[in-house]
């Protein structure tokens, strides 16, 4: 074994063996420091033998860690299973029964103390007027029109006054928790606000009475995901699907992923802002990836888009 002592590992041991007999160190000594040298090689023999790979000069750090199994993430589906559709003329009735038990959100609407905190009439939006909603409501000719994100009911009054001169009897579906935005007390002045709530709400129930939709609007005061997610349950489906809520890319498409699964098969989804500042970081990027995903196509309507297959 000796004969396969490293060579500088012999050299140091002689040296300190003449080092020590020059200053007159008994034998003994030498005897011990040669052990010593021996032991320290052993040691290094063994962990050769325990790690073929092992090289004494490397340096490890030691918050190292093998790389992690790779993880699939299915971003693509959500998997809560909807009821099947029930008659779109049971539609208004079950939104009655789940929400508002049972009774009209409209009845002796507007309470004293409301009153005095609304105006006659305000109804402000964003491209409600569009053609995109005549093009689709003859189209379509939908009993049952969902829409995501309302504001002050603009769009929402506007297909109710479509679908009344088309002769047909068509139930909407306002979704909104009516919040509104941080700063939107300064951008609307004359929207009061109460112990930090805007009248958003109140003022859009006003505006339906006003045009007399009260029987073809309803809303509920949620947010999209809570909402969208208790319509699957209850086997709420559309025929025609607005998305006009959040205009970020994730509010936009978690809205179009749960709105897409409540459509009705001849049905269309369609929305607002696909031209915007953001361009590909909003609402334009969900609305092609989730067409790019589903084997669908875009189709541009002014500022809106609308998914088919065309």
């Amino acid at each position: 074994m000796i004969a396969n002592f490293p060579t500088d590992v012999i050299a140091a041991t002689r040296k300190y063996i003449y080092v020590f007999r020059r200053r007159g160190f008994i034998k003994p000594t030498s005897y011990f420091v040669l052990l010593l040298c021996l032991s320290y090689y052993l040691g290094y023999l063994s962990t050769v033998s325990k790690n073929p790979t092992h090289e004494p000069h490397q340096h490890y750090s030691t918050t190292t860690s093998s790389p992690p199994s790779k993880v699939v993430v299915d971003h693509y589906q959500f998997q809560t299973r909807c009821a099947d559709p029930i008659p779109s003329q049971f539609i208004r009735e079950t939104i009655l029964n789940y929400v508002f038990n049972g009774t009209s959100p409209y009845h002796d609407f507007p309470q004293p103390h409301i009153k005095p905190l609304l105006r006659q009439k305000k109804i402000n939006g964003w491209g409600s007027t569009g053609a995109v909603f005549r093009n689709l409501i003859h189209k379509v000719r939908p009993k049952t029109i969902i829409e995501l994100g309302t504001f002050l009911g603009a769009s929402a009054i506007h297909m109710a006054e479509l679908t009344r001169e088309l002769g047909l009897d068509t139930q909407i579906l306002c979704i909104d928790d009516f919040r509104g935005w941080p700063g939107l007390p300064n951008q609307f002045q004359d929207i009061k606000m109460v112990n930090g709530d805007t009248m958003l709400m109140y003022q859009f129930m006003q505006n339906v009475v006003q045009v007399n939709a009260t029987e073809a609007i309803i809303f509920l005061p949620f947010s999209t995901a809570s909402t969208l997610e208790k319509l699957c349950e209850w086997g709420v489906f559309g025929d025609l699907i607005e998305v006009d809520a959040g205009h970020d890319f994730h509010s936009a498409w978690l809205d179009i992923n749960r709105a897409y699964k409540l459509l009705r098969p001849g049905g269309v989804i369609f929305g607002h802002d696909y031209f915007t500042a953001a361009d590909n970081r909003g609402v334009r990027r969900a609305v092609n990836m989730f067409a790019s995903v589903n084997g669908l196509r875009v189709k541009a309507d002014g500022q809106h888009w609308v998914l088919g297959s065309f």
